[in-house]
């Protein structure tokens, strides 16, 4: 599958991941704009096509037109991806609300949770624009691999066939493959989800733990995300896809990862304000910790990393204390969803 379908995109958003997906879509002729706030780093990507703070070294495809213009970057475009931070979401649709109607596509790319109603970029999305033609892109995509054009899957999820249509056509090309799901929602949640792990999973890479306590900290996680997922009406197969097992898989495993930074970070014995500070980009981990914390108490579902790393991130607590409990735990079942009865047993 080629770029055959070729549009006009907007990207807003010129962080790592932003960056990335406009230079695939400039790749394939599609007319992209990139919309940053940075008048410095437009110009960088204009005249020298680098973005040197977020991907350094790596050169992105000279037809990208970076602006600080919000609403010129909005204007006429057909498909428009929001690729900024969760905190900043609500503030950026809101300069551009009246742009947003159904005669455009809006993607989110962003992996987090708004924090008043437990929120997900989707449904920021519907409730703040005027537009019906909504999707998520996930995956295992490492900003910097998709930027150096290694070959990578990556899932567009929605309720719209013509969403998801659209996007593979604009997106999929010879190193980024473009799968479709329907379950939106699933697979915004394994995107936020994975990022509490990944904290875990760097900690524990510093702290020498062996393959096989990772293991069962990457399988037991993947246990709890679906758990959760089901329990809020997801549909828990989406967690065996690349939004699921894939993403957790790469998030928790690579030192690409920020989340798999800030507990690289903290096992070093930085604060966790320190941490955050020297990353160079958001982690969106650390609030999703704090969010689904309180969620998993409100719906009862037993989440035992969970409730651990908020532990540790905001009460002092150690990751080998957290891994001990999982020896001791109550949760005695493997696969969720396979032995019958009730899940707790």
């Amino acid at each position: 599958m080629g770029g055959n379908g070729k549009g006009k995109a907007a990207v807003l958003g010129g962080g790592s991941f932003g960056t990335a997906i406009a230079n695939i879509l400039a790749d394939n002729g599609n007319d992209v704009s990139l919309w940053m706030r940075s008048n410095e780093r437009v110009k960088e990507i204009n005249d020298d096509h680098e973005n040197t703070r977020y991907l350094p070294g790596h050169k992105l495809n000279e037809a990208i037109a970076a602006t600080t213009d919000l609403t010129g970057a909005v204007a006429d475009a057909e498909v428009i991806f929001v690729a900024v931070p969760s905190k900043s979401v609500v503030s950026v649709l809101e300069q551009c609300s009246s742009y947003l109607d159904d005669s455009r596509i809006i993607v989110s790319t962003t992996k987090g949770i708004q924090k008043d109603g437990f929120r997900f970029m989707s449904q920021v999305l519907k409730d703040m624009t005027q537009c019906s033609n909504i999707g998520v892109l996930s995956g295992p995509n490492l900003a910097k691999e998709v930027a150096a054009r290694m070959i990578t899957g990556s899932v567009i999820a929605s309720e719209s066939e013509h969403v998801r249509h659209r996007v593979q056509e604009m997106l999929s090309c010879r190193y980024f493959r473009v799968y479709g799901n329907s379950d939106m929602f699933g697979v915004e949640l394994a995107g936020a989800l994975k990022n509490i792990y990944a904290i875990a999973a760097g900690m524990a890479t510093e702290m020498g733990m062996g393959e096989n306590t990772k293991s069962m900290l990457i399988t037991r996680s993947l246990a709890e995300m679906s758990r959760f997922a089901s329990k809020l009406g997801a549909n828990p197969y989406t967690f065996l896809g690349l939004a699921g097992v894939g993403d957790l898989f790469v998030t928790c495993t690579s030192p690409l990862s920020r989340n798999f930074q800030v507990g690289l970070g903290l096992a070093k014995g930085h604060s966790l304000e320190d941490v955050l500070t020297n990353l160079g980009g958001t982690a969106e981990g650390v609030n999703t910790v704090k969010l689904v914390k309180q969620k998993s108490d409100e719906i009862g579902v037993y989440m035992p990393l969970v409730q651990g790393l908020n532990e540790i991130l905001f009460e002092g607590g150690e990751l080998v204390d957290v891994v001990k409990n999982l020896m001791l735990g109550e949760h005695n079942s493997d696969v969720e969803f396979v032995l019958p009865g009730p899940h707790s047993n």
